[in-house]
């Protein structure tokens, strides 16, 4: 689902391509606050640009490209931040943010978007063989 939505609406192309998907030890992912990493390992793998080591990301894509909210925020930056992390990309948060200092660096983003934008993916990427990286995105009619 996340691959068709970043077809739909950030305009990339991943037909012609085999896609494979590798957890770590073969875990079987059912939150969806994984579908942002999982966007994002996309869109690097897609564009040759590695994701940032330090980074780590979480969020729910929904079907418009939007990225939602999850549960356990600050537990999960507070974890992010023992490991090592630095930057966290997230989706927007509603309300106060508990600000701990140990936390990693926030890049809010509201949609997928701000994910290939923040991985500095552009036309320039879509060079040689990727050529055929990018189309037209889908819009949604304005309400």
């Amino acid at each position: 689902m996340v691959m068709a939505v970043l077809e739909a609406r950030c305009g990339l192309a991943f037909a012609g391509n085999d896609v494979y998907l590798n957890v770590a030890g073969g875990l079987r992912i059912t939150e969806p606050a994984a579908d942002l990493a999982v966007a994002g390992a996309l869109v690097s793998a897609l564009s040759g640009l590695p994701m940032p080591e330090n980074l780590v990301s979480f969020g729910e894509v929904g079907l418009s490209g939007e990225v939602r909210a999850v549960s356990q925020r600050e537990q999960r930056l507070k974890e992010a931040a023992k490991l090592g992390f630095t930057t966290a990309l997230v989706p927007p948060r509603r309300g106060r943010r508990d600000g701990s200092a140990e936390s990693p660096q926030l890049h809010e983003i509201g949609h997928l978007h701000d994910l290939v934008a923040f991985l500095g993916v552009d036309e320039a990427h879509a060079a040689g063989d990727r050529d055929m990286m990018f189309r037209q995105p889908m819009r949604m009619p304005d309400p």
